[in-house]
């Protein structure tokens, strides 16, 4: 079977991850792939957050797990050492679509790497509020940006679980 193909067909969220670092090298090549996604009229609208620090991590941690609601202790990301977190331009009318396909590269890529992932919500919440402004402030970026997702990266801590069997119905033909 094709390579890209093999990928597609066998990458699963991750619910439990190492706390390992992910070589530098794999982070900037998944990194790349993200920014090689299809955009809508090739604007290129999103932005990727890469959070490697476990101080900042701990903190959109926290944040996320309030907005979600979770009890104290509960890690939304999974344990994950590493966070790429999808913002896309809210001035461009395909700007989800674009974060969106920002981050299945970002996850794709992982695969390909031997990397665990999984898309967290919540990030539309962060970012429009205080917390999540101030980040971007921090970093110098300035605009209106919706916070699309969070790209949890590690090493999985356990094998990945089979595939669901596809549905029923999924493809409709027209010939």
């Amino acid at each position: 079977m094709n390579e890209t193909l093999k990928v597609l067909e066998t990458r699963r969220s991750c619910r439990n991850f190492k706390p390992d670092m992910v070589k530098e090298e794999d982070l900037q090549a998944i990194l790349r792939a993200g920014t090689y996604a299809a955009t809508g009229m090739g604007k290129q609208s999103p932005i990727i957050i890469a959070v490697t620090d476990k101080k900042l991590r701990d903190e959109i941690m926290e944040e996320n797990r309030k907005i979600g609601g979770w009890d104290e202790g509960f890690d939304p990301f999974y344990g994950a050492p590493v966070i790429f977190i999808v913002l896309a331009k809210k001035d461009v009318i395909t700007h989800v679509y674009d974060g969106s396909l920002v981050m299945g590269n970002l996850m794709n890529a992982a695969e390909s790497l031997g990397v665990a992932s999984i898309w967290i919500h919540r990030a539309k919440e962060e970012f429009e509020s205080d917390f999540g402004k101030n980040i971007l402030k921090k970093l110098g970026i300035e605009g209106e940006y919706e916070g699309i997702g969070h790209c949890a990266l590690g090493y999985a801590a356990e094998s990945a679980k089979e595939p669901a069997p596809r549905k029923e119905n999924y493809v409709y033909y027209c010939k």
